[in-house]
């Protein structure tokens, strides 16, 4: 998965500092665990991860002089969301097919 400078500067803060990791791992195993659709899930995550950013680059040395240059809010961190959640969650069990088989095959 390709990740754009901003994910991948979210992501990297992420393993170095513990303490913020551990938040968002917990955060989002939470959520996941709370909703059977990731897809809309990675949706939400995306929103809040642009948003964390945005946090992190007024008090954060190498956020900040990343940001002056690139536009914050139209960066998307869609890929990070849905990286973190294959990373970070268990994977939800394929849905069973239904008995009788693809009702297109009759």
């Amino acid at each position: 998965m390709s990740l754009n400078p901003g994910e991948q500067r979210i992501f990297d803060y992420l393993q170095g500092n513990r303490d913020e990791g551990r938040f968002w791992k917990e955060k989002i195993r939470t959520a996941a665990a709370r909703t059977p659709d990731l897809h809309a899930l990675a949706g939400r995550l995306d929103l809040e991860l642009r948003h964390y950013h945005e946090e992190r680059s007024a008090v954060v040395a190498h956020f900040r002089d990343k940001a002056d240059r690139e536009s914050l809010r139209r960066m998307s961190m869609r890929n990070l969301a849905e990286l973190l959640l294959r990373i970070w969650t268990d994977p939800k069990p394929a849905k069973a097919p239904l008995p009788g088989g693809n009702s297109s095959d009759k």
